[in-house]
């Protein structure tokens, strides 16, 4: 019997170590994450202003963003994974202006072209 007991609380602890890991890593800066890809332009009370560049190849860390707006500087291929590993692939036109609601995500450049956006995030 206490085998089964050390075994279920060992799966416990696994589990909720798992938990507060994960959403540790959700609630990660992009900036301080990946300097080399994300600059602050701007930030006040209201908004932060993001650059973000990434070449072709580059993978990045597993981070969240507030609710934001998305401008396109050029036009790229570009993988998002989310925290449960789904993968979606999308091409980010230059112009295009997309509204994205808060989210956690990591995101490859898999296209032949850099990603270069600003990124408007909103705070509360």
């Amino acid at each position: 019997m206490k085998p089964l007991l050390h075994h279920t609380v060992g799966i416990l602890l696994a589990t909720v170590v798992s938990v507060v890991a994960a959403k540790t890593a959700l609630a990660q800066d992009p900036v301080k994450l990946e300097p080399n890809t994300y600059k602050v332009l701007l930030e006040n009370d209201r908004v932060r202003v993001l650059e973000v560049r990434q070449k072709p190849g580059e993978k990045g860390l597993l981070h969240s963003h507030p609710a934001a707006l998305v401008y396109p500087l050029s036009t790229s291929k570009a993988k998002f994974t989310s925290p449960d590993g789904k993968a979606v692939e999308v091409e980010i036109k230059a112009g295009q202006v997309v509204w994205n609601e808060a989210q956690a995500h990591a995101v490859e450049t898999i296209g032949s072209t850099d990603t270069n956006m600003l990124e408007i995030e909103l705070k509360k």
